[in-house]
């Protein structure tokens, strides 16, 4: 299974999303992360918060969409509310799309052990919500029900 996560300027959230999922989750399972207008640097914090959580940073990098073209992921989540906006590539196929809106961590904080804290947050938010997706009984869902439920993880 394939996902895809992406986020308006692939520097914070889809690249934090990759990473976790990543490190939790089982062979035969693999994220992929990108943005519709990337920034083209990962946020220095995002790597800082990723090692605090002892998630390996090496290889991750900002990149456009475009880069999946020939990816036919099996899912795509949106994490920022402008890329759940847009609309997918016709390329991304049939996937099944999701949201699981997060609030931008970057800019957050006026001091580093609140930017911090507003970044570990974010991990945390991940972690749990890759954790929740990785429980379900994924080979007895149907489309529609494995919609359902990523929704469902997106709301918490």
């Amino acid at each position: 299974m394939k996902i895809l996560f992406l986020c308006t300027a692939n520097s914070c959230r889809s690249i934090l999303a990759e990473a976790i999922f990543n490190h939790l989750a089982p062979a035969g399972m693999r994220a992929y992360s990108a943005g519709s207008r990337p920034r083209g640097e990962v946020h220095p914090q995002s790597l800082k918060a990723l090692q605090r959580a002892g998630i390996q940073v090496i290889g991750l990098h900002s990149k456009a969409q475009g880069v999946h073209e020939g990816l036919r992921p099996d899912l795509v989540i949106t994490l920022c509310h402008n890329a759940a906006s847009e609309p997918c590539p016709v390329y991304f196929g049939s996937a099944i799309k999701a949201h699981w809106g997060l609030p931008d961590p970057a800019g957050q904080g006026d001091s580093q052990a609140k930017v911090d804290a507003v970044f570990d947050r974010t991990v945390a938010s991940i972690e749990q919500r890759v954790s929740a997706f990785l429980s379900l009984p994924l080979e007895q869902l149907g489309t529609q029900e494995l919609s359902s439920a990523l929704a469902a993880i997106g709301q918490h």
